[in-house]
């Protein structure tokens, strides 16, 4: 991954429509900022995601674009979700995209601290590897 300067502006809403229409994995992502403290990535979601959660890091997924249902903890306090909403939930907890209502689905992350890619936990280990769950875009390019 190429150097990435100590400040940045990122045209969201262009990253976004840079993601391809499909791709083989679940989730492609875009990093942003990728500090030790905390790291900043751009995904789309291609389809629904099983339980899993991440070993080393919170997470907080805004959404820029799409609708579908989430959970966070148990399955029985699935809800919708929408552009404009913010899902936070603490490392090691079990969470879910079980259904996509409305395409594409993309989410701006803050991962605390940077979360390693390979770093995902399937509830159920038949449901994928970190090689199926999510592969790198290209990092956007600078504004200034």
């Amino acid at each position: 991954m190429a150097d990435i300067p100590s400040f940045n502006r990122f045209n969201l809403t262009e990253i976004a429509r840079s993601f391809p229409e499909t791709a083989e994995t679940m989730l492609l992502d875009t990093y942003l900022t990728n500090e030790v403290a905390a790291s900043s990535r751009v995904f789309r979601v291609y389809r629904e995601t099983p339980a899993h959660y991440h070993e080393g890091s919170d997470e907080y997924l805004y959404v820029l674009s799409g609708k579908g249902t989430f959970w966070m903890g148990d399955p029985s306090n699935g809800a919708e979700f929408a552009p404009g909403d913010l899902l936070f939930f603490k490392r090691r907890i079990v969470h879910a995209l079980p259904s996509m209502l409305e395409g594409p689905v993309v989410f701006l992350a803050i991962d605390t601290p940077r979360r390693d890619p390979k770093d995902i936990i399937f509830v159920n280990p038949a449901d994928g590897t970190p090689e199926t769950f999510i592969r790198g875009k290209e990092q956007p390019s600078s504004r200034y």
